[in-house]
């Protein structure tokens, strides 16, 4: 079968990137021909691996290519004429190629898989300035609640009106939670499937070591609530003092977390390892007694929960979005309530007080991982979809 993937950014950085390289990768594995095509817009050195490629940006101009993006219309044109691919599968599109890729799919079997609330929400999160949830529909209140300025709302409205408009040509959308899927159906788009994200089988954890640590992966961003999370800790090094916090990402709160730890007095306890490429993130982590996932934000899955639980390692995540049908609470891990830093040191303590309770769970989640988190079942899920399209044509 001959695969089109397209994303807005190709760049190994990020977990929507991250999962449409490993797919490209299994179904060539498998098999298939498949390719990706983005935008060349990437925030960092690394190399692009996109199949094709059509102009992007990161600069403030990116505000008015995201919203109508001509050159990816016309690169994607020429792709479909010379690749013809069996199926597109769109992943993001939203943020760089735009929706005048659409109108060019109507005669193509495509299906969109939706990995966040980009499509019902022009910022992505369906979170208010002050960190609330956001729970009225995209439109004027985008300006009035002060999530867009005047600038980014006219043409972000454009966007939104025009992917409506041509939503039609995919025949199927499938989100990667029924979080997701919430969201999507309060927003007015109907029929969504839900196929959960999957992860390739990794090896299992050692035995944990005598030193009790928490681990953290992702962007250093408000919504991640790593600043609750170093709060927390503040409250178990008291209880515990020789646990230790591993915090590997990077982003614009860096420097206000190292304050936190300076100020809070935890140098000693708390590393902050930067961005780390998988395998090395891997190695550091493998001695982890629990996996902290503190977003503020209902995250669209959790990526980094199912990883840590196919390691071994168990979970405290916030209980909202993905993250709540990924960990069970009191068996893999636990859920408590985002923001709420008490909860989240008393979750911490009760892992890290017991090694045994840590080794039950993280067990207990990679059972959970190669059962329902799998690289293999969601590929399988995927492939059944794009046969279901084709037969329908």
């Amino acid at each position: 079968m001959k695969i089109l993937l397209v994303n807005d950014y190709a760049e190994p950085i990020g977990g929507a990137e991250v999962m449409t390289l490993a797919l490209r990768d299994e179904l060539r594995r498998r098999g298939h021909d498949a390719r990706l095509f983005a935008s060349s817009a990437q925030s960092t050195s690394a190399a692009r691996v996109a199949d094709y490629l059509c102009f992007g940006t990161t600069s403030r101009f990116r505000t008015l290519l995201q919203t109508a993006n001509p050159w990816a219309f016309w690169q994607l044109r020429r792709v479909l004429r010379e690749f013809r691919p069996d199926v597109v599968h769109v992943k993001m599109f939203l943020t760089q190629l735009s929706p005048l890729i659409l109108p060019l799919l109507k005669d193509v079997p495509a299906l969109y898989h939706v990995v966040w609330y980009r499509p019902v929400c022009p910022t992505g999160t369906k979170m208010l300035p002050n960190k609330s949830p956001c729970r009225v529909r995209a439109g004027a209140a985008c300006y009035q609640n002060e999530c867009l300025p005047m600038r980014d709302f006219i043409p972000l409205m454009l966007q939104m009106r025009m992917w409506w408009r041509w939503r039609k040509v995919f025949r199927r959308i499938i989100a990667n939670s029924a979080a997701t899927k919430e969201q999507l159906t309060a927003g007015g788009i109907e029929g969504v499937e839900v196929v959960w994200n999957g992860v390739p089988a990794a090896s299992l954890r050692a035995p944990l070591s005598s030193t009790p640590t928490i681990v953290f992966a992702g962007r250093l961003v408000p919504e991640k609530g790593v600043d609750a999370l170093v709060r927390a800790f503040a409250r178990v090094v008291p209880r515990i003092p020789g646990a230790r916090l591993l915090l590997a990402g990077d982003g614009p709160e860096r420097e206000r977390i190292q304050e936190l730890i300076d100020e809070l007095k935890l140098s000693t306890h708390v590393a902050l390892l930067g961005h780390l490429p998988a395998a090395e993130m891997e190695r550091h982590f493998a001695a982890a007694w629990v996996q902290a996932v503190p977003s503020r934000w209902a995250e669209p899955f959790g990526l980094t929960a199912v990883e840590a639980m196919m390691r071994g390692t168990a979970v405290v995540a916030s209980a909202s979005g993905g993250l709540a049908e990924i960990v069970r609470d009191s068996e893999t891990g636990f859920l408590v309530q985002p923001d709420n830093v008490d909860a989240l040191a008393s979750a911490l303590l009760k892992i890290l007080g017991d090694r045994d309770m840590a080794e039950r769970m993280g067990m207990n989640g990679r059972e959970v991982a190669l059962t329902h988190f799998s690289q293999a079942t969601f590929v399988n899920n995927l492939l059944r979809l794009y046969e279901e399209i084709l037969s329908a044509v």
